[in-house]
């Protein structure tokens, strides 16, 4: 698995590929702890939470499985979000830190390596988000933050007051959901796919050393299903397979493949909870897509080049 640098280095030797563990309770104890297992075997150390998963039991299942102590503890990079509450978000100071207390009690640890605000609080206040993460840094509870589904301009207001820069934006992007690649390629059109919706969020980040983690990198729309062996997409299917087959690599290591592709370096968070589906996927480390055959799965989604 090759490692990658997250925050223009803030962060070193971070598997480029992440283990979302939304889904976790899904499997029991010693199955959580094979998934785990696997992950690292297979070079995946950064793990990817949030308090609102299964309300926080995916956090303490994860700490269950691999017995969580400062021994173990170091081979992680453990990342979790905050924010959502039930019928609102909340960016509060308050709740802040009483998340993160949270989650650290349940992953039975001292640290997070990361913490994300989860999607974008309408009422928040950036003064008290940054008295929060000043608190939290300070006292050694999170070494580094981040935002996910934030435009430009939200990230742009959080860090006119943080001391702690944003270094991650966890963002939708799948072969089928390339809204932010799509406005860049169609400048100065006049059809959909030319339509800004998200602020040139992808060139910003790229500008201002914020990695990008691709959540649902297998779904189309939102949570409507999967791309891959789906008989809605014959001809996406039909190229990812060829291209597949070409390299020796499952469909599902090119669908990753093509997210690391691109040169903004970023770090895919896959939600499997199958060890075979994972190892599958974890080969995308070692895929090289030229950037004919890049093109050519983006057009095969059903994208046309001006």
């Amino acid at each position: 698995m090759k490692k990658i640098n997250i925050g223009n280095g803030k962060i070193t030797n971070a598997s480029e590929i992440s283990l979302g563990c939304m889904r976790l309770t899904e499997l029991s104890v010693s199955e959580a702890s094979n998934l785990i297992n696997t992950a690292l075997e297979e070079g995946i150390n950064f793990f990817d939470h949030a308090d609102k998963y299964s309300n926080g039991k995916c956090e303490e299942l994860f700490a269950e499985a691999v017995d969580m102590k400062p021994s173990v503890r170091e081979k992680f990079i453990i990342q979790s979000k905050c924010g959502i509450r039930s019928g609102f978000f909340d960016f509060s100071k308050e709740h802040i830190l009483n998340a993160v207390d949270g989650s650290l009690k349940r992953l039975k640890t001292d640290y997070l390596d990361v913490l994300l605000l989860h999607r974008p609080d309408a009422l928040v206040e950036p003064e008290e988000v940054a008295e929060a993460f000043d608190i939290l840094h300070s006292s050694g509870k999170v070494k580094y933050f981040g935002v996910s589904n934030q435009n430009p301009y939200q990230i742009e207001l959080l860090n006119k007051y943080l001391n702690q820069k944003i270094i991650i934006n966890q963002l939708q992007l799948s072969i089928m959901h390339t809204g932010m690649i799509d406005a860049g390629i169609n400048v100065n059109m006049k059809i959909d796919s030319s339509n800004d919706r998200d602020g040139s969020i992808l060139d910003y980040c790229r500008l201002n050393n914020i990695t990008i983690q691709p959540w649902s990198p297998f779904q189309y729309g939102f949570f409507e299903g999967v791309f891959l062996d789906n008989d809605k997409f014959p001809e996406l299917n039909k190229t990812i397979n060829a291209i597949a087959e070409k390299k020796d690599v499952p469909n599902t290591a090119i669908a990753i493949a093509w997210l690391l592709r691109h040169p903004a370096k970023m770090q895919p968070i896959v939600g499997t909870m199958n060890v075979k589906r994972l190892k599958d996927i974890a080969k995308a480390s070692n895929v090289e897509l030229s950037r004919p055959e890049w093109y050519e799965i983006y057009r095969a989604a059903g994208n046309k080049l001006p």
